[in-house]
């Protein structure tokens, strides 16, 4: 939902995407590592299309990829794009697995912690899920929300699975019987944007919203732990007026128990420390940057990899230093992930300044008794000036003030 640019890191595999192509390399240094590009043009055909009343196919969609995401082992890689295909990669070595269609249009998909299913969330409030060891077979309807998913999400031990939808909802389902549900987390006032389960605290859970907070949850007791108000943490140098935001990325850095955050229409990255002991969320730190910053993720040996749209720098390396994090010089890791990104900056064309993320949808609210009032006071202002006419035909004289209206007899 937030960028149709993205970012996807798993042990050392790093993935860029952007429109319809993505591209899969490596951040070792070496230089034996192989490129593998990838268009969703070049898939194979796209599912067919419904038609109108008129018999006129409506509808059509377009190749960008709207979704992606690595298995937990990073074996496997899957996206989903606005043609509503599923494509299924093995990543040692790349290859593509599959071509399957989904119902709706996506908005998140996650792999369960055996890599046995793929979990795919969509518009419409459903999650289907696919088979990973049997690439061809058709997907199973799981589980439904009456609202629009952004999110999904499992527990570590696949026990549990996490959707978060619009109407400001966390459920809490078992995965063995989705329609059993374990608990809702509640306490959000806008749509839910991004969910994550801390993988070395499998009890808790973050959770982003367009209420512009981060929160803290023991998700399986629906029980809120901490809630941070981004809004307050700007700094007063950069005010962000009543400008609404929401978090479109939730990442996490288990050496030192990092979350970073990054919010979709500012270029910032905001970076906690979870306090594991006393279930709570310590700010440290606000990173700015100069361009619009479309993904970040972390990588265990390196730290913090930032995708922004600035062809002369698509990609920054931050590192905590001295106990603050900072953008590092540019090493030969960087430098040759960088180039294989320039020598693709294709991918990303059309999409600077195009704003696809949030603003959609929060929630609209309507005045209505104020324009109630202002047209009674219009009604009465008329009938002081223009009064109706007496039994005798006659124009009756109001007194000063007065705009009595009689109920007809």
């Amino acid at each position: 939902m937030a960028s149709s640019a993205g970012l996807a890191l798993c042990g050392q595999a790093l993935v860029v995407r952007g429109g319809s192509r993505f591209l899969a390399t490596s951040t070792a240094s070496s230089d034996d590592d192989v490129l593998f590009t990838y268009d969703c043009c070049t898939a194979e055909a796209k599912p067919q299309e419904n038609k109108g009343e008129d018999g006129q196919p409506v509808d059509k969609g377009s190749d960008t990829i709207l979704a992606s995401t690595f298995s937990k082992s990073g074996s496997y890689f899957a996206l989903t794009d606005d043609s509503k295909r599923l494509i299924l990669f093995r990543t040692k070595p790349w290859q593509c697995l599959s071509v399957r269609t989904v119902v709706r249009r996506c908005t998140a998909l996650t792999f369960t912690a055996s890599e046995e299913k793929l979990l795919v969330a969509d518009k419409s409030g459903d999650v289907y899920s696919f088979p990973v060891l049997e690439p061809q077979r058709c997907s199973q309807l799981e589980l439904g929300h009456l609202s629009m998913l952004l999110d999904v999400a499992v527990s570590p031990d696949d026990r549990y699975v996490l959707t978060a939808d619009r109407d400001e909802k966390i459920r809490v389902s078992w995965a063995a019987a989705p329609h059993s549900i374990e608990s809702f987390c509640l306490g959000h006032t806008e749509f839910v944007s991004r969910i994550f389960v801390v993988p070395d605290h499998p009890e808790l859970l973050l959770s982003s919203s367009g209420d512009c907070t981060l929160r803290l949850w023991e998700y399986r007791g629906g029980r809120e732990l901490h809630c941070c108000h981004l809004t307050s943490l700007r700094e007063p140098a950069e005010p962000c007026g009543d400008k609404r935001f929401a978090a479109s990325r939730i990442a996490y850095w288990s050496q030192e128990s990092c979350v970073a955050l990054l919010c979709d229409c500012i270029p910032v990255v905001y970076i906690f420390q979870l306090d594991a002991s006393r279930q709570q969320l310590v700010y440290k730190q606000q990173l700015d940057f100069q361009h619009r910053v479309w993904d970040i993720a972390f990588e265990e040996s390196q730290g913090l990899w930032v995708l922004q749209d600035y062809r002369e720098a698509p990609l920054v390396l931050c590192r905590p230093v001295g106990g603050q994090w900072q953008a590092v010089p540019e090493n030969a890791s960087l430098k040759k992930v960088s180039a294989h990104v320039q020598e693709n900056w294709a991918m990303f064309e059309g999409m600077a300044g195009v704003d696809v993320g949030f603003s959609g949808l929060y929630k609209a609210t309507f005045d209505n008794v104020t324009a109630y009032l202002r047209k009674k006071e219009e009604r009465l202002q008329k009938r002081r000036q223009n009064p109706p006419p007496g039994p005798n035909g006659q124009a009756k004289k109001m007194k000063p003030g007065e705009a009595s209206v009689r109920c007809p007899s």
